[in-house]
């Protein structure tokens, strides 16, 4: 059933995909969906926490490799970034997606949603630190910023431009860090 929320979530929005769709595609009764989930906002933040677990897995594979040099690790991040960015069937940020879709700061998928980004521009920071950033914050809000409109950019940018634009960019952003 999360399976197939989520590939509907992902694909269609998560407030144009209803209960109903899922358990047909599913080909589970409605009974059995709300025994996993109580509700469908229930459903959508399952479906985040899914998302977040995925998009960590991937970030703590490339920092293990490259725990002694925080450049290599921005730069490897950026490459899987701008690779995740460039497959045909991207359509965003999953966790930007439904936070756009829900304003309210108080609904269980917008909860997830701010999590995980809290932690993203955490992890950044600590890339920021080991880097020399002179003030790390703002250079993780910079680099958030950045990776962030490639998320939401990545339908109207051209093939292979992803990368090159977040590398660019960030080492710009990390030289101006240095002298400021």
């Amino acid at each position: 059933m999360l399976e197939t929320a989520s590939s509907l979530f992902y694909r269609h929005g998560v407030r144009s995909v209803g209960v109903d769709l899922v358990v047909l595609e599913a080909g589970v009764a409605k009974t059995s969906l709300y025994r996993h989930f109580r509700t469908k906002d229930d459903l959508i933040a399952a479906f985040l926490e899914r998302e977040d677990a995925d998009f960590w897995g991937g970030w703590d594979r490339v920092a293990a490799r490259h725990t002694d040099d925080p450049m290599a690790e921005l730069e490897a991040h950026l490459d899987w970034i701008g690779e995740r960015v460039a497959r045909p069937n991207y359509r965003g940020c999953p966790q930007l997606n439904v936070a756009a879709e829900f304003p309210q700061t108080d609904h269980p998928a917008r909860k997830v949603a701010a999590a995980h980004k809290r932690e993203f521009r955490r992890r950044l920071r600590g890339i920021a630190e080991r880097l020399g950033a002179s003030r790390p914050d703002e250079l993780a809000g910079q680099l958030s910023l950045l990776i962030n409109g490639a998320f939401v950019s990545a339908q109207v940018l051209g093939p292979g431009e992803a990368t090159p634009l977040l590398k660019a960019t960030a080492r710009a952003l990390i030289a101006a860090s240095k002298t400021a």
